[in-house]
């Protein structure tokens, strides 16, 4: 290990070629490190440490910024928020070990305990059929809003990963049922989603509207826009939120609540956790297993209802 003569600061720029080249992180991933670390840099200058080098980094250094991150303001972080932030520099602190360069091990970096990190919001089926009936689908936003809500839960889909679809890659006719399609997801992970027959249908009536020759799959009806009018995460994020309210579902229920419900009905089912890791496109089994989580306060509550223990004397 060397000691690198550039401030912590000046290492920022390398650290996002990093995490482009090695790591194969997109474009808004890298965005998201910036600007997590960002606040690292901000609090380093407000407390001159800004000509601090990695090498000195010490773990008072860390305490003193987490401190900064739990008390900054009148309304504190919730706790995965700061975690947000430490993740981040963790991350910059393996990309120091990984170019031999002297600084603390990642793993000084403890995170924030909560005990709602684990905890998965999703939606029963019985939901699930009042969020997909929410849509007026007379209408070509309705008939596209059903198609999206019912990709997100056939597919599992992260809304990145939907709001890139284009066209051409759904390739259906009169007579297709379901549907397989190679994606390559978060981390340049390549991965196949597939579409159920309900999906499919819901998907071909939607395109039979289009009258468009936009690539996106799923467009902004509204932009006066020539260019693209490629729907962003955050407007199916708004749509999402809207029909739940239209529903009487949780305020909370987002794209990703979909996601975790997809994960969570495969699991109920007793698909393997490996099988839905691959479902996924998780790197990591141990991101696939919060679902488990799931799964055991289920059946605790079965045992809580069912079992006749209580009932010996």
């Amino acid at each position: 290990m060397q000691k690198s003569l550039k401030p912590l600061p000046q290492h920022l720029n390398d650290f996002l070629d990093w995490l482009d080249i090695e790591k194969g992180l997109s474009n808004k991933s890298q965005e998201n490190y910036s600007r997590f670390l960002k606040k690292f840099i901000d609090w380093l200058k407000e407390n001159d440490l800004e000509g601090l080098k990695p090498h000195q980094l010490s773990p008072t250094h860390i305490w003193n910024y987490r401190v900064y991150l739990s008390r900054q303001s009148k309304k504190p972080l919730k706790k995965s928020t700061q975690n947000y932030y430490l993740i981040a520099l963790r991350s910059l602190l393996n990309y120091f070990a990984n170019r031999d360069i002297l600084s603390l091990p990642a793993e000084k970096i403890k995170l924030a305990k909560d005990k709602d990190d684990k905890k998965v919001s999703f939606l029963s089926l019985e939901q699930l059929e009042k969020l997909f009936s929410a849509p007026d689908v007379s209408k070509r936003n309705g008939l596209r809003d059903r198609a999206i809500l019912e990709s997100l839960f056939s597919t599992g889909l992260r809304i990145a990963e939907l709001v890139s679809l284009d066209r051409e890659q759904i390739n259906l006719k009169p007579t297709t049922k379901e549907l397989e399609l190679g994606i390559v997801g978060k981390g340049n992970r390549p991965r196949t989603v597939y579409f159920s027959e309900r999906a499919v249908h819901w998907l071909n009536r939607y395109l039979e509207s289009r009258k468009d020759k936009d690539k996106a799959l799923f467009i902004n009806y509204r932009s006066r826009k020539k260019s693209e009018r490629r729907l962003t995460d955050r407007s199916i994020e708004r749509i999402i939120k809207r029909y739940a309210l239209l529903a009487g579902l949780p305020i909370n229920t987002t794209p990703h609540t979909l996601r975790h419900s997809f994960a969570t009905d495969l699991l109920s089912q007793g698909v393997d956790l490996r099988i839905i890791q691959e479902f996924l496109g998780h790197r990591n089994i141990a991101t696939t297993q919060v679902y488990t989580h799931v799964t055991n306060q289920r059946l605790r509550d079965i045992h809580r209802q069912f079992h006749s223990g209580k009932k010996l004397k």
